[in-house]
């Protein structure tokens, strides 16, 4: 029977090293990812999408962490209503934070129905930052099936009753698997808010406004991730 060779110690020591660095450097990215946000020097305005909500936000200690606007979700489709939209935006105003609304855009469900859903909670009030209407859900399960021709024709219905409230264009904010599945970017004329951590994106095809830039970062102000975001200079 063959006798099995030693190893000496350094090359055990070697193997533990070669095997706990990549996983050392791993968590440290991860940390250093989730408390990372662009550097104000190259984009001074920043602020905090709160549209997954506001529970656990303090927003006097985001104002004082670097933030200078916030987008609250205020209503989705033609029939849900956030219950915290007055509340934070109250809250927000008086800890000096600039705010807008956010709509979730459902393209199952025709315009009409969905503005009237935005202007019965969201206040006609020109101090408001500019609507965004979010644009994540292609549409797949649609129960009667739509085509891009008939989303883009209802997006821009939406996007103009929304403006004739608010009296100020509507941002669009939209996902990458939205973009690639209708193509809005480049057939509506509007503002966009794109969305990619870390990495400035470059889907929409043409420059954006307002850049998601991480989706989970976690600093003072909040119990929960929140995503944090900035304003092209």
């Amino acid at each position: 029977m063959a006798r099995k060779t030693k190893r000496p110690l350094w090359f055990k020591a070697l193997l533990v090293l070669l095997i706990a660095a990549p996983v050392g450097v791993a968590v440290w990215l991860y940390q250093d990812l989730r408390h990372w946000r662009p550097e104000e020097s190259a984009f001074p305005e920043q602020g905090v999408d709160l549209s997954r909500g506001t529970a656990g936000v303090n927003f006097e200690v985001l104002k004082g962490s670097g933030a200078d606007f916030v987008y609250l979700s205020a209503s989705a489709g033609d029939g849900e209503r956030s219950a915290e939209f007055t509340r934070a935006l109250v809250a927000a105003r008086k800890a000096g934070l600039e705010v807008g609304a956010v709509h979730r855009f459902d393209p199952c469900v025709p315009a009409d129905g969905q503005s009237a859903n935005f202007v019965t909670i969201v206040p006609r009030d020109p101090a408001l930052l500019p609507p965004a209407i979010e644009l994540s859900d292609p549409g797949a399960d649609c129960i009667d099936p739509v085509d891009s021709g008939q989303v883009r024709s209802e997006l821009t219905i939406l996007a103009n009753q929304i403006e004739a409230h608010a009296g100020k264009p509507a941002i669009l904010k939209v996902s990458r698997e939205f973009e690639a599945a209708h193509g809005v970017a480049a057939r509506i004329e509007r503002n966009l808010w794109l969305v990619r951590t870390r990495f400035e994106p470059d889907y929409g095809g043409r420059p954006w406004l307002l850049w998601t830039a991480n989706e989970n970062y976690v600093g003072p102000g909040s119990e929960e991730p929140i995503e944090w975001m900035v304003v092209r200079p």
